[in-house]
């Protein structure tokens, strides 16, 4: 092969891969247990959509534990078909008012999903979990620990970037709460319903997170395919170029 050719398919190849490598990065970061908030204002009640990804290399996840941090004692979970579903209760060092003035002796530690069948490293799904958001938190950020137990192996997202530092590896998923808006009960009624009433109303809205990942992972891959086939037609191009020019 002409060493000008070779050079120009080196460079070609070089530059589809550094791109196919770019577009990855954003693929990878997607991997993490990604948490969003219907409202984040302190006092308010809130509905905590949990993307689950693959955090176990190919193995299937089979179980969750969404840790709940200080300041929440109750948590309404969503009902999902795929897992069954258990809340751990801790006792508390001293009785305490509820924001309805009612004292409370005991908080939802943790909630545990199991699921039903493990479910695939190819699939994700959305969990929910419905509770009110500290009233005094406001300015705060709140983690969410999520271990993800699966067939082989496990995957701890609990850490927490320091100030100035870069994201760890597993980051926990986080809540900053916001400045508090009127008295914080206008979800009470949502966050109060029974979990099978919950699943009826927000079932359409996991779907559709679900769908969206989907789409985006879609799309930057065949992103991806476009440009190799692309530097691969600017090589042949140029190959056939030389090849008439020497003929």
């Amino acid at each position: 092969m002409n060493p000008r050719i070779r050079t120009t398919l080196a460079a070609a190849l070089a530059l589809g891969a550094g791109t196919a490598l770019a577009l990855a990065a954003p693929l990878a970061a997607s991997a993490h247990v990604n948490v969003d908030p219907s409202d984040t204002a302190a006092g308010a009640y809130t509905v905590l959509s949990f993307g689950t990804p693959h955090g176990c290399g190919e193995s299937p996840t089979t179980r969750l534990t969404f840790t709940m941090p200080e300041g929440i004692d109750r948590v309404t979970p969503t009902v999902n078909p795929g897992w069954t579903i258990e809340k751990v209760v801790e006792q508390l060092d001293a009785p305490r008012k509820d924001s309805h003035g009612a004292n409370i002796t005991e908080r939802v530690s943790s909630v545990v999903y199991t699921a039903v069948t493990p479910l695939p490293s190819e699939l994700r799904d959305v969990i929910e979990l419905s509770l009110q958001l500290p009233a005094d938190a406001a300015g705060e950020t709140l983690a969410f620990p999520v271990l993800q137990e699966c067939t082989e192996g496990q995957t701890d997202w609990s850490a927490i970037a320091e100030a100035g530092e870069a994201e760890p590896e597993h980051p926990a998923p986080v809540v900053t709460v916001t400045e508090a808006t009127g008295d914080g009960h206008g979800a009470a009624v949502a966050a109060d319903a029974p979990a099978e009433h919950e699943a009826d109303t927000t079932g359409a809205a996991a779907s559709e997170n679900a769908t969206g990942s989907s789409d985006d992972v879609l799309a930057r891959v065949l992103g991806i395919g476009g440009l190799l086939v692309g530097a691969i037609g600017v090589v042949l191009a140029i190959t056939a170029r030389r090849g008439k020019k020497q003929a």
